[in-house]
């Protein structure tokens, strides 16, 4: 998975240019769980924008599929930056957790 290891790479690099941006704008980095909250709320758009693509929300304006992918997109970077920063080895943890349930579908 040395694909993925250079997604978190590049995921934390972008992470720090935000702690930046925060420090200037704010005074102070994000904490982790303001991060988590970033996380829910962009979750929560998920969840709208696929009713939208399933029609079963009407959304104005906007292309919804695009918006949609970059969302999914933006999930799986705070997802990284999430574990990231709490000491997590997503990488591990994903290449564990994809083996046991095939280890458990395959029965």
């Amino acid at each position: 998975m040395s694909d993925f290891k250079e997604i978190i790479n590049r995921s934390m690099a972008i992470r720090a240019k935000y702690h930046v941006l925060e420090d200037k704008h704010h005074g102070s980095k994000w904490t982790v769980e303001e991060d988590a909250l970033a996380f829910l709320t962009d979750a929560g758009l998920v969840g709208r924008l696929t009713m939208a693509h399933e029609g079963r929300w009407t959304k104005s304006g906007g292309d919804v599929y695009s918006e949609l992918a970059h969302k999914l997109a933006e999930n799986i970077w705070w997802q990284i930056v999430l574990a990231e920063r709490m000491g997590i080895d997503i990488n591990m943890e994903m290449n564990e957790f994809l083996t046991n349930l095939e280890r458990r579908l395959s029965c």
